[in-house]
């Protein structure tokens, strides 16, 4: 079957994200202040300075006696602080106007914390947010709440789209009260502009910011391990514990309940947990019932704002609770030798795009573009609309150096103050985009690039570990210029959707895809197609055969296609794509284990860095639904109560993970050698045909090829064993591998065959463990679509 494009992939997810952006619940990207205690050095004011004169949000002062408001508008002509002692159905306690410096286009005001507890009455947590005016809106004294006094247009010809009737949120909250719609105020259209709605007060139903006291929790140490020695497990937090009996009920679904999986997550020997969107997402009004599925937010790629810990996922929702506790679960994870890496959403939010494409007037208005919607969002070259290549409502402005500094600001917050790792960037392309309006244009050299000032503000880990961050790209989008695999900056590494492609078309669709031994060679050894021409390494490629946008690693080899309206818990759900390259290995259930052992066992063979999905361990299915992404349900959600098999594959996961860490040799630095070009010889890595010689051109290059070996040579990788050999039989029938040689004085030893006859709790031998085959010219019959795995001693 053929290969997913990228294009085809992101078209999924087009139409999963562009309902989010209508008027409906999920319709929502609102960025809410929160006020918080003086920046340690090294987070925010650095990056912020340089396009602002200095950090942006609300905080508290030095003395702590005063909080300080500052917020970016170059086109506003005024701006209002509203402060409510409560997060719904009350107004405001004060409203106050602030000042706008000429130079930077920061507008600000310091309140007196004293003022206002005792003169405006808030003695609980303080909640605020702001109203604006501008060119299309200006202010007019007479303008009361829900009026339409000043206005000229919902969108004037430079692209404004001011209107006070909507209270807005702070691009730099540190947490919000709720989300814009919850189970209690279900009408999203309060948020909308153009002749119906523009008039209409959001006020007592929008999300406020909150101010914060100081925290100090910590997050632990962080570990310094190079990416290359990682294991990536990518899951939702949610999901991971909500149906798990073994963490209480009150923490189940939470960063609380997360933490206390840290150690089960290391005895799998997972080494990075790596967490669908955290940052704050319209989720408050998803339904856990058949009703109303198709309007949920469950991955929560549509970013409401770029600091704030999701409340919804935490088991304290006070005032800072989420916060807190998102920091004692990474401390968790950190104390189990566990990086945490967050997957974040910097190309679109979710205010989304017009609500009917031929409406120029009806937006969601919440945060960014309610304040500078010019400065905060690519538009089209009328400014009339959003510039949308990506089919997610609208590009962000990633060019513009506020908004610029308003993601790195973002990053450095959640890596210095809330102690994240690494981050994996959605639809990536798009922060290399060096063109505001009007077009698009990629570019990996451009050093004023989002993609760039990330790296340079705070460097990529060393490719042999230390201090550092770990930046990794999805590195595809849908529209033309927007697919930039391999091609991106110094310091990034990037799903690597080649690697996938190859090895399921290998699999999956013998006979109809052509898969060369060279190409299974070019993937096994680490893409250097890809990554060696820009200098960068093996471990920049983050392999993967399954993520969370797609079929799961069992519905790979179960499904021939997607079953997506089936009905609750495993439907319905649109979109997904019909291009997936599966097969469901002719319904015989020992073959789909043993083809999903192989796609685990390619992932841990392979140079690179493996990345696989929460689930993947026990074989977790969701019955072929391949764009599960509205699903808050039992189905999507890991459980904890395997069948047999399951308990079985969990045991081969772990094995096969634990033997590579275990060698060094399958984890390097740089690009293999070999001895000649041919990999003739004893060099780092060399190849083999079944009976024993090294491929020639010819070999290398017919499709008609299915079966290919391996050796490694551990005396010249540092590796504890001599060597390693694999061998790989995509043939349905039985091949014959003669094998070379062990090393003087060295025999070969078997670690797994994949084939369904050793099927079973030690089909990874442990160490010590592993049966004699013999030395030099044993040859060994590899049954049809398996994998072997030797090593010398």
């Amino acid at each position: 079957m053929p290969s997913p494009s990228p294009a085809r992939t992101r078209r999924t997810r087009t139409r999963r994200r562009r309902r989010l952006g209508l008027r409906t619940a999920t319709a929502v990207l609102t960025v809410t202040a929160a006020l918080v205690a003086p920046l340690p050095s090294g987070g925010l004011a650095a990056p912020a300075a340089a396009a602002t004169g200095g950090p942006l949000g609300a905080r508290y002062d030095a003395s702590g006696t005063n909080v300080e408001f500052r917020i970016y508008s170059s086109r506003a002509t005024r701006v209002e602080l509203y402060l409510y002692r409560a997060a719904t159905g009350s107004q405001e306690a004060a409203a106050l106007q602030l000042t706008k410096d000429a130079t930077t286009s920061v507008w600000s005001v310091t309140v007196p914390v004293a003022t206002i507890q005792q003169q405006y009455g808030i003695t609980g947590p303080v909640y605020y947010g702001y109203r604006a005016w501008g060119p299309n809106w200006p202010y007019d004294p007479a303008w009361t709440k829900g009026s339409t006094t000043g206005f000229v247009a919902d969108v004037d010809a430079a692209g404004n789209r001011f209107d006070p009737n909507k209270l807005l949120t702070d691009p730099y909250a540190r947490e919000l009260t709720h989300d814009p719609v919850t189970p209690a105020a279900t009408d999203g259209s309060v948020y909308g502009t153009g002749p119906q709605y523009r008039a209409v007060d959001d006020a007592a139903q929008a999300p406020k910011g909150i101010v914060l006291a100081a925290d100090t929790t910590s997050t632990g140490t962080k570990p310094t391990r190079a990416l290359k020695d990682d294991v990536v497990y990518e899951v939702h937090v949610r999901g991971l514990t909500e149906n798990d009996p073994s963490v209480p009920s009150a923490y189940r679904g939470t960063y609380k309940g997360a933490a206390l999986k840290a150690a089960d997550l290391a005895s799998l020997g997972v080494t990075a947990v790596e967490f669908l969107p955290v940052q704050e997402t319209q989720n408050d009004a998803n339904d856990v019932d058949p009703t109303g599925t198709a309007g949920d937010n469950y991955w929560g790629y549509s970013t409401l704002d770029y600091f704030a810990p999701d409340r919804r996922y935490a088991a304290d929702r006070s005032a800072g609770g989420p916060t807190r506790e998102f920091k004692d679960m990474v401390r968790a994870f950190h104390d189990a030798g566990i990086k945490v890496f967050t997957d974040v959403v910097y190309n679109h939010t979710g205010e989304g795009g017009p609500w009917n494409a031929s409406d120029k007037n009806t937006y969601n208005l919440f945060s960014l573009r309610g304040l500078d919607n010019p400065t905060y969002y690519s538009l089209t070259s009328d400014m009339q609309s959003p510039w949308d290549n990506t089919g997610v409502g609208g590009n962000v402005n990633t060019y513009n150096p506020v908004t610029r500094a308003l993601i790195t600001d973002s990053l450095a917050y959640w890596k210095d103050t809330l102690g994240v790792d690494g981050f994996r960037f959605d639809l990536a392309p798009v922060l290399g985009n060096t063109c505001q309006h009007g077009c698009f244009q990629y570019s990996r050299t451009d050093p004023d690039t989002a993609l760039n000032r990330i790296t340079a503000l705070m460097p990529a880990r060393p490719a042999g570990g230390g201090s550092g961050t770990d930046w990794i790209a999805e590195p595809w989008a849908l529209g033309s210029g927007t697919y930039q695999v391999g091609n991106f900056p110094a310091g990034w590494s990037e799903w690597n959707d080649k690697f996938r492609d190859t090895m399921r078309r290998d699999q999956n669709a013998m006979g109809v895809e052509n898969v060369t031994p060279s190409d299974l060679a070019t993937r096994f050894a680490g893409s250097s197609d890809l990554y060696q021409p820009n200098g960068r390494a093996p471990f920049n490629s983050v392999n993967f055969m399954v993520a969370h946008d797609g079929f799961t690693l069992a519905d790979l080899y179960r499904c021939n296609g997607k079953s997506n309206n089936q009905g609750w818990p495993y439907g319905p759900s649109d979109g997904g794509s019909d291009y997936n390259l599966s097969w469901d290995q002719g319904g015989v259930a020992t073959d789909q284990r043993k083809a999903a052992r192989n796609g685990f066992a390619f992932l841990m063979l392979s140079a690179g860095t493996p990345m696989m999905t929460g689930g993947d361990e026990y074989l977790r299915s969701i019955r072929c639904n391949n764009n599960p992404y509205n699903l808050d349900s039992s189905a999507n959600w890991l459980t904890t109560s395997y069948t047999a098999d399951q308990s079985t594959f969990r045991t081969y996961a772990e094995r096969m993970i634990a033997f590579r860490k275990a060698h060094p040799a399958l984890r390097p630095v740089d690009f293999y050698s070999a001895a000649d070009g041919n990999g003739n010889g004893m060099g780092e890595l060399n190849w083999f045909t079944p009976a024993g010689g090294a491929p020639d051109g010819t070999y290398w290059g017919d499709s008609g090829n299915h079966a290919l070996a391996w050796r490694y040579d551990g005396t010249e990788l540092g590796d504890p064993s001599s060597a390693i050999y694999v061998a790989y039989n995509g043939w349905s029938g039985d091949v014959d591998f003669t094998l070379p040689s062990p090393g003087a004085g060295k025999s070969w030893y078997r670690v797994t065959d994949t084939s369904t006859w050793a099927e079973g709790a030690d089909q990874v031998a442990r160490p010590g463990g592993e049966a004699l085959l013999g030395g030099s010219g044993t040859v060994y019959r590899l049954h049809g679509r398996a994998v072997l795995v030797l090593i010398a001693k």
